[in-house]
């Protein structure tokens, strides 16, 4: 009989790509999903995973396994939430994913919250990009996600996956406070042609929002330079090497030499909390959520000099 933990272990390697992430996913280590796939192999007498430069790469037969286990895993998640149902309290293990901003300004207290009012519940979280999390969820890689999109790329549910509405988060534009637009209440989009601007790499939907806004007015923005995190895009301001556009969440207090400004019309990006039709009766899916919506207001609040 083919053991559900190592099927469990093929499927995250199916789904992360990669053994390291797999077992980061799981909480185990390489060398224990290493061994569960050994022992599947050995079990299956058939090679599931082949070499492929530093990675791996699953077999045609491994692949039919996978779906086969995504089917049990199905199965047994809609056994679990059945039993949870039942005892009407948050239980067990509750995986979430969350994108950078959201994991610093928001799932903090959310996570504190749930273990403080449901010791019996196990949640754990892991920072994913939205685009990742969506499709987690929808492959059973984790229980709940926390994503978010923009007006110019809305974020699709798959089938099978159903979403609530978390809250707005606003965004700022930061220039350095020695900057001519520093001052001003509010800016429109039309009069940052020429400015140099600072973004995320070309990919990101900030970087992508920033091409279509500009456009839109005339302008092709000149992208000086580039960084992942929104501290490092900060201090690239604070240096007086550019302007950026910035959301509130998980921004933190500003540092000195910049200063946030209104952008008319003002960006707005949506954040929501995704997870499996399947597991919609669980209690702790909807405690979540509910905890997430209720602690939306004071993570995303304050003024856009940068106190939230």
């Amino acid at each position: 009989m083919l053991d559900l933990a190592r099927l469990r272990a093929l499927h995250a390697v199916s789904v992360h790509g990669t053994i390291g992430a797999a077992a980061e996913a799981l909480g185990y280590t390489a060398s224990a999903v290493s061994q569960q796939i050994a022992k599947l192999e050995r079990e299956t007498r058939t090679t599931l995973l082949e070499r492929r430069g530093r990675g791996v790469a699953l077999t045609e037969e491994a692949v039919r396994l996978v779906d086969a286990a995504q089917e049990l895993l199905a199965i047994v998640e809609r056994a679990e939430t059945d039993l949870e149902e039942r005892r009407g309290v948050p239980a067990g293990r509750l995986t979430v994913v969350a994108f950078a901003s959201a994991a610093r300004g928001l799932l903090p207290g959310v996570l504190a919250d749930l273990a403080h009012r449901h010791p019996a519940l196990d949640a754990r979280l892991s920072e994913v990009e939205p685009h990742l999390s969506v499709d987690l969820v929808a492959k059973g890689a984790a229980d709940l996600a926390v994503a978010h999109d923009w007006d110019i790329a809305p974020l699709p549910a798959p089938p099978g996956v159903e979403q609530a509405v978390i809250g707005d988060d606003l965004c700022d534009l930061l220039v350095p406070s020695g900057h001519a637009l520093a001052g001003r209440a509010a800016v429109r989009r039309e009069e940052l042609r020429g400015e140099r601007w600072i973004s995320q790499p070309p990919g990101r939907v900030c970087h992508d929002w920033l091409l279509r806004t500009m456009r839109a007015v005339g302008s092709e923005p000149d992208i000086v330079h580039r960084a992942e995190e929104n501290p490092t895009l900060i201090a690239l301001v604070a240096a007086g090497l550019g302007i950026a556009v910035i959301p509130r969440l998980g921004r933190g207090p500003l540092p000195a030499g910049v200063t946030a400004v209104r952008l008319d019309p003002l960006p707005v990006r949506r954040l929501y909390a995704l997870w499996r039709s399947g597991a919609a009766r669980r209690p702790a899916i909807a405690e979540a959520v509910r905890v997430l919506r209720e602690q939306w207001v004071p993570a995303a609040g304050g003024p856009p000099g940068g106190t939230c």
